[in-house]
């Protein structure tokens, strides 16, 4: 059968339609396909292979996936510099390695809570002022007028990966709050994540370590005894950036974090 040229031109415009809905929702999630900042996946690889341990430890399928999250939360979720901040593609990879990275082994998951990231050039006040004596904030996850929105210190953001050896990720932290915040309230019980039956547990373990942080009996850093939210918070930040050190040092609360966080059948190199 011969087509003629209108019939082939609107042949060709449907098959890319069809492979655009593809790629959106190859990881099922409902936010809105922007098309705002594609990066090309090579460079998105080069920067993972060089700044993402998380990255680094998977096995090819697995980086593949990690591959295609973070050019999902790129082209679904605005990055903007803020206050005279200058952000480079590499900041924009890593601002999605963070997101991606508490997410990565749950495939139906998405932040439908947020809209955009705004990276600020250093810490900031509540404010959201930069020339002050007060700006002390890294990291905040936004309310009010700023809802749907997390705001980050560029200096932060590079911190956190530039340190192989450091338990801090700013980025990751507030990525967990959201996580927190999406079933409407930050409290340290991610309810979208964590099991039923492992909600007990958790607080057990929680309150526990707690009161070792208080008491100066634990070398998780002492913002996680603020409240149960920034606990989930810090932990998280130590469970992905040194997770054999935080299974030596905290085998309980390792292993409850692997049941949260689904990691249980993670795909590693060997």
């Amino acid at each position: 059968m011969r087509f003629d040229s209108k019939t082939e031109i609107l042949i060709l415009i449907i098959g890319a339609g069809i492979l655009l809905i593809w790629y959106v929702f190859r990881f099922v999630g409902n936010k809105k396909y922007k098309k705002k900042q594609l990066i090309d996946q090579k460079y998105i690889e080069s920067i993972l292979k060089d700044k993402v341990t998380f990255f680094q430890q998977l096995d090819q399928a697995a980086r593949n996936k990690f591959i295609d999250r973070v050019s999902y939360f790129l082209a679904t979720t605005m990055i903007s510099p803020e206050k005279g901040a200058i952000i480079t593609d590499q900041d924009r990879i890593l601002v999605a390695a963070s997101a991606t990275i508490p997410l990565f082994h749950f495939d139906k998951w998405s932040y439908e809570n947020l809209d955009e990231v705004i990276i600020y050039p250093s810490t900031f006040n509540e404010r959201y002022e930069i020339d002050t004596m007060d700006r002390l904030i890294l990291g905040m996850v936004g309310d009010g007028v700023m809802n749907r929105k997390m705001l980050i210190s560029l200096e932060s953001l590079r911190s956190g990966f530039s340190n192989n050896l450091s338990t801090h990720n700013t980025a990751i932290h507030e990525f967990v709050h959201l996580i927190d915040k999406a079933d409407g309230e930050i409290d340290g019980i991610p309810s979208y994540l964590i099991p039923q039956e492992l909600v007990k547990p958790w607080l057990k373990e929680m309150h526990r370590s707690i009161e070792a942080i208080k008491r100066n009996r634990s070398d998780i850093r002492d913002y996680a005894a603020t409240n149960e939210a920034e606990f989930l918070a810090v932990v998280s930040e130590y469970f992905f950036q040194k997770p054999k050190k935080l299974e030596e040092d905290h085998p309980i609360l390792y292993q409850l974090l692997e049941e949260i966080y689904n990691r249980e059948n993670e795909s590693v190199r060997h």
